[in-house]
């Protein structure tokens, strides 16, 4: 028997080879940590961006006392949040008015606010607009996973006076009994509040501004019209309105005509297997969807109006109902999957709102913020209250709270209310996160494509322009947001839609920068979201030109 035994020469430089491949494995880990930005920790003011001076308020009032929130005494928040109002309004100035909305409000000390309120919906329809301070826009924030709340560098508050309100009756906080069956009288209810809140804060002959997601893209037209109505520009002086990820109109256009399409461009993601994937684009054939979908989904579009598609819950076999299969399989592959993100994997993550959907997660022995008595306390809220994200009261049950009613109301894209709306204000923004399954992109844009506003129908070409988010220090590791060409728009007759690639239903919550951007296009401090100047509320310059905020070798 030979042995052979190779020269110690040969020996030393494969271990030097191997020595090398090891430390250049090492050097890939080693380039992840070197490339993540790192947020520069300073000790600041709450405001991150632009600071301000400190005023006596022009809203702390005797009328206004008991609604004052101490700042600094809001459980598990480890810093002021700022000056802030909550509590109860009544619906109407009737002295027996038992119904009252549940709102808080936060004054922004940004002067070019003195004229203004935005006002922040949730959707549901019943969900209550405190998840939305709490995870997307408000000064401070708790997000799903997350240890203990952080300041929000990106609340809206640094831009303008904000309002969130939980409506309608049945919602949250609120008081009274539900006893409304569609938008007409959900606006008016809504009227009578915010008439009640300006009175009470002095708002009178200011600029308003609504804004929200989801069902609000009901809500947001449907009150916004009932402001229009109202030809009142002492307490209702519409002036824009903003909705992401909104139901505009039909929900067989919205969800089942672009779920296959929907599919296929997130293939990737989604990982369902070959025969799969065949058989839903055959159905969509056999159902009408993929031609609809092929002719309707143009820039010019068709004219209107569009075909109504059959429902397909109206047969005992609903075939057509793509959606929710795809729905079904998803589940099956990622077992967390997020209808609402759908990049979103194992682990489920706890929400400090509470369960709403499936696949929520509640740990055993969690409680919810808003359910907690310290924090009812703390906000004036109603301390007992079984609050709940989403009510499981019927809102649009009538006065019986009749179960087998619901929102009898058209979608506004159906009726001609987002139409008047457009026409009324020349500023309506309207905008989709890209990984929304519940409501796709192209299901919104298909709903404007059969609308007609300001003399022509939909949009004449397709809003493919860049959407600029500017780079931007980072001051909290807590609360980031993406910079540079985030997404797309386009903007005609007084009607701005954009898409934001990597965010999800809850636009402010995934891209914080994005949506502040937003804000600033309503508020008109920006021309548009091609504008590559900073953060109007930003100091100094930072548009990604040092190597802080653009490290070398970094492809943006």
């Amino acid at each position: 028997m030979r042995s052979s035994l190779l020269p110690i020469g040969l020996l030393l430089w494969l271990a030097g080879e191997a020595l090398a491949e090891s430390k250049n494995a090492i050097n890939v880990f080693k380039r992840a940590e070197t490339m993540a930005p790192s947020p520069v920790e300073r000790t600041l003011d709450f405001n991150p961006h632009r600071k301000l001076d400190k005023r006596a308020s022009p809203y702390l009032t005797e009328a206004t006392q008991k609604f004052v929130v101490n700042g600094s005494a809001i459980p598990d928040v480890d810093f002021d949040v700022g000056e802030s109002y909550a509590g109860l309004l009544p619906i109407s100035a009737a002295p027996d008015e038992s119904r009252q909305l549940f709102f808080w409000f936060f004054p922004s000390a940004n002067p070019d606010a003195s004229d203004e309120v935005t006002i922040w919906f949730n959707g549901g329809p019943g969900c209550s607009s405190l998840s939305g301070l709490l995870n997307e826009n408000g000064p401070f924030q708790w997000q799903p996973g997350t240890f203990r709340p952080v300041q929000n560098p990106y609340t809206w508050v640094n831009l303008t006076n904000m309002l969130w309100v939980e409506q309608p009756v049945g919602v949250g906080y609120t008081q009274g009994v539900p006893n409304i069956t569609d938008e007409i009288e959900l606006s008016q209810e809504f009227a009578g509040f915010y008439k009640q809140f300006a009175l009470t804060f002095g708002l009178e002959n200011r600029k308003v501004y609504l804004t929200g997601e989801s069902y609000a893209g009901f809500y947001v037209p449907y009150i916004a019209d009932e402001f229009i109505k109202q030809n009142d520009d002492v307490y209702f002086n519409l002036a824009g309105v903003a909705i992401n990820d909104p139901i505009l109109g039909d929900s067989t256009l919205a969800q089942q005509v672009t779920v296959v399409p929907y599919v296929d461009y997130w293939a990737n993601v989604f990982n369902l297997n070959a025969s799969f994937t065949a058989a839903i684009h055959e159905r969509a054939e056999q159902c009408g969807y993929t031609s609809y979908y092929n002719t309707h989904l143009t820039f010019p579009p068709p004219p209107a109006p569009f075909p109504v598609l059959p429902d397909p819950f109206a047969s005992d076999v609903p075939t057509c109902d793509l959606f929710d299969d795809v729905y079904t399989a998803a589940l099956a592959v990622n077992p967390c999957f997020n209808i609402y993100h759908i990049l979103d994997t194992c682990p489920h993550l706890w929400a400090q709102l509470g369960i709403v959907n499936q696949g929520d997660y509640e740990p055993p022995g969690a409680q919810v913020y808003f359910n907690r008595t310290d924090v009812q306390a703390a906000i004036n809220a109603p301390v007992g209250t079984n609050w709940m994200q989403c009510t499981n009261k019927n809102v649009f049950g009538g006065a019986t709270n009749n179960e087998s009613l619901s929102d009898r109301s058209l979608g506004p894209a159906s009726d001609g209310t987002l139409t008047r709306v457009i026409e009324a204000t020349n500023n309506t923004i309207i905008g989709a996160g890209n990984l929304d399954f519940l409501l796709p992109t192209n299901g919104t844009l298909m709903a404007l494509q059969n609308i007609t506003w300001n003399g022509m129908q939909g949009f004449q070409a397709y809003p493919a322009k860049e959407f600029y988010t500017p780079y931007h220090p980072e001051y909290n590791g807590g609360a980031l947001a993406g910079a540079g060409y985030l997404g797309l728009w386009g903007s005609e007759r007084g009607l701005t839609f954009y898409q934001v690639q990597l965010a999800g239903h809850e636009l402010p919550e995934y891209s914080a920068g994005a949506a502040y951007r937003v804000v600033e296009l309503l508020l008109g401090r920006i021309k548009s979201f091609g504008d590559a100047g900073d953060f109007t509320t930003q100091m100094g310059n930072f548009t990604g030109t040092t190597p802080i905020y653009k490290p070398e070798g970094m492809w943006m």
